[in-house]
């Protein structure tokens, strides 16, 4: 299994004084000199964290994989094309939520949902699309055209005990079925230095996207440490 790590954070932290440090290009060299096999950022459309600016250095600079979360607009879709990351991933986005509250309304998009993903397959950008472990969002979102689905692990990380039991054991057939008819899976969302191990087990789920839980422990431990840590929590 390998790491994406999620930089979005670094940027929150800039932001909170307006100025230029910590710099989120600058965590992303980091993250991949420790063993990261990616780098995820969120370009919202209130750009409250990413900015226009930090994709153009990303892109510049990230030599492993950039994967691009976006939501579904116009705006993105011209950007995300003009920037040509490796990977696109399509995400639910309300402004008033702190951070992305579910998986994609797949069913609701659908109707338009192919046609906006041609543009991306012809330039040659994977897609990915970020949903709920359900069978039928996995089927609409191969008929729709994505490469990659990323299993929304929200509700399992705030479970415990029996309940995050069963909820893992959702996550694991709906990756299964996912493998089954030709898609790659990733997951993500709340996966942390507690709760990560038993991934390990689900073969079909080749990344995990881990982003809050790294910064959060590298205040104490050093970036390079935190995603070392969790490289050899995950292998």
């Amino acid at each position: 299994m390998r790491l994406a790590v999620n930089i979005d954070h670094v940027a929150t932290l800039r932001n909170a004084r307006g100025e230029f440090h910590p710099d989120p290009v600058e965590a992303a060299l980091i993250a991949e000199q420790a063993g990261a096999a990616g780098i995820v950022c969120h370009l919202r459309e209130d750009r409250r964290h990413i900015k226009d600016d930090d994709l153009r250095r990303l892109r510049a600079a990230v030599t492993t994989k950039l994967d691009l979360e976006m939501a579904m607009t116009e705006e993105l879709q011209a950007i995300a094309l003009a920037t040509k990351p490796e990977l696109i991933t399509l995400v639910p986005e309300k402004r008033e939520e702190l951070t992305t509250e579910g998986g994609f309304a797949i069913v609701r998009h659908f109707d338009t949902l192919k046609a906006y993903l041609q543009p991306f397959r012809s330039a040659g950008i994977e897609v990915s699309l970020f949903i709920e472990p359900d069978e039928h969002a996995i089927e609409l979102s191969a008929e729709a055209g994505a490469d990659i689905v990323e299993l929304h692990t929200g509700l399992y990380a705030l479970k415990a005990g029996e309940a995050q039991e069963e909820e893992l054991t959702r996550i694991g057939n709906a990756a299964a079925f996912a493998r089954s008819i030709g898609l790659k899976v990733v997951a993500g969302h709340g996966l942390n230095y507690s709760n990560i191990a038993p991934f390990r087990n689900i073969v079909e789920i080749e990344e995990v996207s881990i982003g809050h839980a790294i910064i959060t422990r590298a205040i104490f431990s050093g970036l390079e440490g935190a995603v070392r840590e969790m490289v050899a929590l995950i292998r």
